[in-house]
């Protein structure tokens, strides 16, 4: 296995910017993503505002052929959703927006879910214990800790209020390739796996379905959906292991909180 490249603190802090950027892109799209804009409409906004507000660059476009700066992943959609001018979220839907940026030579990778309108109970349920699930994974990564560690947290949680895990896509190294060493599981063994240290960055990005885990893929060869049609959420954040703990890089500022412990 390729090994995992440990960042130095030069290099960190350039993903510490690209990270910062890429907070701010969410912080933009927050005021439109709203009933009638297409998911197309996402992507135009989102990459005009990296390239020209930002001068930084859409690491997604051109990556394995890819041509959009973003995922929009609607509803029972679980990742890789394609930007679509015929997508129109209405009232109701959840949205899974993920972008990547790289500024400096080194990317940022994060997604956030967006309920739009009015949405039902159980459909913000699960996007809550989802996010919950992510801050269990992220509050798990320190030194000496495992990988196993941080997927068993977001497993316990996401099992214990009667979700399932997807496993057929995890989170990822990350620096100046968009993917690298480690591959990071949403479930796992406590003390089993990779054990962590100070200058890893890494994603985390658990897919969390409302009904069964199995997944298929659309004829298109990107969009991943559920097969039981029920609904997916998902959250990213880019990390990084430090002497004592963890650093979010991609932390946006409604977030500059101390997370809240849930049970």
């Amino acid at each position: 296995m390729p090994s995992v490249i440990l960042k130095s603190e030069q290099e960190l802090r350039v993903m510490r910017e690209a990270g910062r950027l890429l907070a701010l892109v969410f912080s933009y799209l927050d005021k439109h993503i709203v009933p009638g804009v297409s998911t197309m409409d996402i992507n135009h906004w989102a990459e005009r505002y990296i390239v020209d507000d930002l001068q930084a660059r859409p690491a997604s476009k051109g990556q394995y052929d890819y041509q959009f700066v973003l995922n929009a992943s609607v509803n029972h959609v679980v990742c890789h959703g394609i930007p679509s001018e015929k997508q129109t979220l209405k009232s109701g839907d959840i949205v899974n927006v993920d972008i990547t940026l790289e500024k400096g030579g080194f990317i940022a990778d994060s997604s956030k879910m967006y309920l739009i309108g009015d949405v039902k109970p159980y459909a913000k349920r699960l996007v809550d214990k989802t996010y919950e699930a992510l801050w269990k994974g992220i509050q798990a990564v320190r030194p000496g800790a495992t990988l196993g560690d941080v997927g068993h947290a977001i497993q316990h949680h996401a099992e214990k209020h009667g979700y399932s895990i997807v496993r057929e896509y995890c989170g990822h190294g990350i620096g100046r390739e968009m993917h690298e060493e480690p591959q990071v599981l949403h479930y796992g063994q406590r003390g089993k796996g990779l054990v962590l240290k100070e200058g890893m960055v890494f994603t985390i990005e658990p897919m969390i379905n409302q009904g069964k885990a199995k997944i298929k893929t659309k004829k298109d060869g990107w969009t991943v959906v559920t097969s039981d049609k029920k609904l997916s959420a998902q959250w990213e954040h880019t990390v990084a292991v430090t002497s004592s703990g963890f650093e979010v890089l991609t932390l946006r500022d409604e977030e500059r909180i101390e997370p809240v412990s849930h049970q």
